[in-house]
């Protein structure tokens, strides 16, 4: 119960609000939706809307769907027995048949759902805590680092790294824990003058308080803060909206940096993790706080969004390249190439699910 509860918590939660995405847009679009589910498999508990719509939570609470009128199943396939007999009013009440650009707006609004649940999160949270900053000052160079290397020196002020500004320590650690392997061009305020110096962090792996392992990049920099450093900043409701975005946009930024580095052979893939991990870091968190539990899901929700925008058919990504490719090509393509694309699809996602799984099962033997 203690991994279980919050795990349920945080991926309903995100999952609602991704699948309440393509509902709200498709019903302003007019299409009947016959179901919305959290979960897969048998339903558990349901009921009927006004507009006959059912909603359900099922027993398998690893997702969810909206289905909508003409669909064959959960994957929004099309019924084509069914859709070959519709009559035209039952067909302007179809997804299928609407146009392209309805189409694509109902996809894509599962995936933009997900991005403005955390932007709101994250801005509620800095709106309601405020931020605690420290300045980047070095204090300490470890002897023989990188940035030893590079010549920073105590006292040197960290201002901008390639070309990013930054606003205190832990903006300028979060941004060297993703770069291991990648030169910096950081800019150091010396004596009243600045000083670009360009320095590559190492990947080092350590363990969290939980005991989970982490791979991050290290310059070799150390803070040692005193009461006086720590200020604390509130934050207005439309700069805690900002932040929210620039939130948001980091995860964006350091996921696709990390898988870009896994495909490269640059970063190790063990980092990628599934189900059993985000309920073990879920129950872990919540230990913690409720806060650091919200936090997690706005994380867990930009993840989902970004992921389901890759081009992989089954995911909303595939389907906007089949409408790329309908829109290019004037005709959307052949029964026969969509049912390939969604085999492809399926064994692509059912190859990711594995080895995440492996990659979980492995974390937790070694933790």
């Amino acid at each position: 119960m203690h991994y279980l509860v919050p795990f349920l918590f945080v991926l309903s939660l995100v999952v609602f609000f991704h699948e309440l995405g393509h509902f709200l847009v498709a019903r302003w679009c007019g299409v009947r939706i016959l179901a919305f589910s959290i979960g897969f498999g048998p339903e558990l508990i349901g009921f009927h809307d006004r507009h006959g719509t059912r909603w359900k939570i099922a027993a398998i609470p690893l997702g969810g769907y909206v289905r909508f009128f003409g669909d064959e199943n959960a994957a929004s396939m099309p019924d084509n027995a069914r859709l070959a007999t519709m009559a035209d009013g039952e067909r302007s009440h179809s997804f299928i048949f609407q146009p392209l650009y309805k189409r694509a707006a109902i996809v894509f609004a599962g995936p933009l759902a997900n991005f403005v649940l955390a932007i709101v999160i994250f801005a509620a949270i800095f709106m309601f805590y405020g931020v605690q900053i420290m300045s980047a000052r070095v204090d300490q160079v470890q002897a023989g680092s990188p940035a030893a290397a590079a010549g920073f020196k105590p006292g040197d002020q960290v201002v901008a790294i390639d070309g990013r500004k930054i606003n205190d320590f832990s903006g300028m650690q979060r941004i060297v824990a993703a770069s291991a392997g990648k030169t910096l061009h950081i800019t150091v305020e010396r004596k009243g003058s600045p000083v670009v110096l360009s320095a590559t962090p190492v990947l080092h792996e350590e363990k969290d308080i939980f005991g989970n392992v982490e791979h991050i990049g290290l310059l070799g920099i150390r803070r040692t803060p005193t009461p006086a450093d720590l200020k604390y900043r509130p934050v207005s409701p439309p700069r805690a909206v900002w932040m929210g975005v620039q939130e948001t946009w980091f995860v964006v930024d350091s996921t696709l940096t990390y898988i870009g580095r896994v495909a490269t052979g640059h970063a190790p893939a063990d980092q990628l993790g599934g189900p059993i991990r985000i309920a073990q870091m879920s129950g872990e968190v919540a230990s913690i706080s409720y806060v650091a539990l919200i936090h997690l899901a706005a994380v867990l929700s930009v993840s989902i969004g970004l992921l389901n925008l890759f081009p992989i058919p089954l995911l909303d990504g595939g389907h906007l390249l089949f409408y790329a490719i309908e829109a290019a090509r004037g005709r959307p393509l052949s029964e026969r190439a969509q049912e390939l694309g969604f085999r492809i699809g399926f064994a692509i996602v059912i190859t990711l699910m594995i080895f995440a799984t492996f990659n979980d099962i492995v974390h937790l033997t070694a933790s």
